[in-house]
């Protein structure tokens, strides 16, 4: 065999391998590499869509939590404030019954006093009454009088 005869069965060959890969094997090859290509770049943009979503959901997340923090603590603040009135509430309520409970004493006492005045005041004349009686039963003598009066000073 020669070598140029050789060498020209190789270049037709290699020829035929290259139309047959440009013809047959190229295009879907190069179909599947396009489309693995665009299922990357669409990852990528899928995650630069997720990135930005992520952040807004995380400010979202933050502004909820601030708008929750304050609300809480003006729950706490009107709380507080609820809690003082109703100690002051208290605190005058019992203020209020203590002066009225003191009223009631002092009118009880009072009565009391006067009743007691009355009282007094009934055995002062009844005594008057009867020492009044008891000298005019007997003669008046300076010595019996003073007895008398000093028997009805011991009685009071």
């Amino acid at each position: 065999m020669d070598i140029g005869m050789t060498l020209l069965g190789q270049a037709i060959t290699f020829a035929l391998l290259i139309l047959f890969t440009a013809k047959f094997i190229w295009p879907p090859l190069m179909a599947a590499i396009e489309e693995r290509q665009q299922k990357i770049a669409e990852g990528l943009a899928a995650a630069d869509r997720s990135k930005k979503e992520l952040a807004q959901a995380e400010e979202k997340v933050n502004e909820v939590l601030r708008e929750a923090r304050s609300k809480a603590s003006e729950i706490i603040a009107q709380a507080e404030v609820r809690g003082n009135q109703i100690v002051d509430a208290a605190k005058e309520s019992a203020i209020e019954e203590g002066n009225r409970q003191k009223a009631a004493a002092v009118a009880e006492i009072a009565s009391a006093a006067t009743r007691a005045r009355e009282d007094l005041r009934k055995q002062v004349s009844a005594l008057a009454v009867a020492g009044a009686s008891k000298l005019i039963l007997r003669e008046i003598d300076g010595n019996a009088h003073k007895a008398l009066l000093d028997e009805l000073a011991a009685e009071i």
